[in-house]
């Protein structure tokens, strides 16, 4: 089997959910079947994307294609982040600690508040 997937995680934030599959490969990253540049067109939203790789220095070791849905583009950054920071956990746990201290494995659980009439 070519190019198996490794793992395939979820991650959440506000309303956005993002499933995100990761394979051995050179770093590519597909969004909804379009390149990560196409998707998130803001460099911030790319930067929040691959955090979780920058911290474990391994922006070149897997692919990753992601389907999202749900929510706005911050959020869908934000919940993309959370799935690929679960999946490299659970490849490699001892990544476990750097992730954690630097915030990305907490799922943020602000949500908007509702309207007062």
């Amino acid at each position: 089997m070519a190019n198996a997937p490794l793992t395939q995680t979820t991650g959440r934030r506000k309303e956005a959910v993002a499933r995100a599959v990761l394979r051995a490969g050179s770093g590519k990253i597909v969004v909804n079947g379009k390149p990560i540049e196409a998707y998130f067109t803001t460099a911030t939203q790319r930067m929040v994307v691959t955090e979780a790789l920058r911290v474990t220095s391994r922006e070149t070791s897997y692919d990753i294609t992601a389907n999202i849905y749900g929510g706005g583009v911050t959020g869908q950054a934000g919940a993309l982040r959370m799935a690929i920071a679960r999946s490299l956990v659970e490849l490699d746990p001892e990544s476990r600690p750097v992730l954690k201290k630097a915030g990305l494995l907490t799922r943020d659980a602000r949500r908007k508040e509702t309207k007062k009439y």
